[in-house]
């Protein structure tokens, strides 16, 4: 896969380039030191991957994403010193498309690279996305991530919930959906963000300041409330287990082979059985294919399902999963899901006649 560094410090620079030095199936095809000349660079020879980062004098790498995107869209990595201490520009960038971020690695005193592992695992994780064979490296199906839970079953729930999925651009894209939705939302809103347990809380604070619903990390056990956002916070996949009258999150590592990390699929699956109340399933703006399928489950089980349309992704891929699969009861712009998942929730909305139910 061909890789390109964008990075205003040599140093950083040349310690990513020993890295991809040492992984055959990249090839390093151009380092731009500055957000001016990457776009120029990226204009002239399309990488399928950046490692990008943010802060540099000029145009900083959240901008720089944001261009790339929009003329030479291809994946981006966030590669900077601190993902914490930038948290606000990492999560700007993934709004305009970058795929995951990481820690820049360290050059030992003995030459050994300290923190390059996190760094190898993502960029393994992108060539199972969009490298050869990608289309093999499909998420479980929705009946085989329900398996572990079908001795769990219980009475059809009486609370209302929302299941959002998304992935490249989601941030920005969640924003805008929660913000949409009342404080006082007779539902709740389970949403699965592909992101690095590292930055989850982080993501959630951040998506604190646009929601006016709270917004906290789901944790394994808790049980669902009302006009409350829980957000997936670990590696692990968060799924619904039923119980009583609402639900319990639950964490689980299954499916392990898939490269999608929580995966909407598993989270969308375990909502797809018989409910009383109101439930609505979102996919968002994402590379790849994942929640495709869980969305299907969730509309052939009576749920009301939209997802984002082409013009308003970031990259069109997970939404187009959905549509290729007649997943989604509607395809929308990113600016009226709100609102329509809101008037579903608040009309009690049950699909009951949809063609697509057997």
């Amino acid at each position: 896969m061909k890789v390109a560094i964008v990075n205003d410090s040599r140093t950083a620079a040349e310690v990513l380039r020993r890295i991809l030095a040492e992984l055959p199936e990249f090839e390093l095809i151009w380092t731009a030191y500055s957000g001016e000349e990457a776009l120029r660079l990226a204009a002239d020879k399309r990488p399928e991957i950046i490692l990008m980062d943010l802060i540099m004098p000029g145009i900083d790498g959240a901008e720089t994403t944001r261009r790339i995107m929009q003329t030479t869209p291809c994946v981006i990595l966030v590669v900077t010193a601190t993902t914490v201490g930038n948290r606000s520009l990492v999560f700007e960038a993934m709004g305009y498309g970058a795929l995951d971020a990481v820690n820049t690695p360290v050059m030992g005193t003995a030459g050994d690279m300290a923190g390059a592992e996190p760094l190898l695992q993502k960029l393994r994780m992108v060539a199972r996305l969009v490298g050869p064979g990608r289309h093999t490296d499909r998420p479980s199906s929705p009946a085989g991530a329900q398996a572990g839970l079908i001795s769990r079953i219980t009475p059809p729930s009486n609370l209302a919930i929302v299941a959002i999925g998304s992935s490249t651009g989601g941030p920005q894209a969640l924003a805008q959906l929660l913000g949409a939705l009342p404080g006082n939302f007779p539902a709740a809103v389970l949403v699965a963000q592909h992101v690095d347990e590292q930055f989850a809380p982080g993501l959630a604070a951040w998506l604190q300041h646009h929601a006016p619903m709270p917004v906290s990390i789901g944790v394994d056990g808790e049980r669902l409330v009302a006009g409350h956002v829980y957000l997936a916070g670990s590696n692990d996949h968060m799924i619904l287990e039923r119980s009583g009258e609402g639900g319990v999150l639950r964490y689980t590592p299954h499916p392990r082979e898939t490269a999608y990390r929580p995966s909407v699929d598993a989270l969308f699956s375990s909502l797809a059985h018989s409910h009383r109340a109101p439930r609505v399933g979102v996919l968002l703006t994402g590379m790849g294919r994942d929640g495709g399928e869980g969305l299907l489950a969730m509309r052939q089980a009576g749920a009301y399902t939209i997802a984002q349309d082409k013009a308003t992704s970031i990259v069109y891929g997970m939404p187009k999963a959905a549509a290729d699969l007649k997943a989604a009861m509607e395809i929308l712009p990113l600016g009226q899901i709100g609102a329509r998942v809101r008037d579903a929730i608040l009309a009690g909305k049950v699909r009951t006649a949809d063609p697509l139910r057997g």
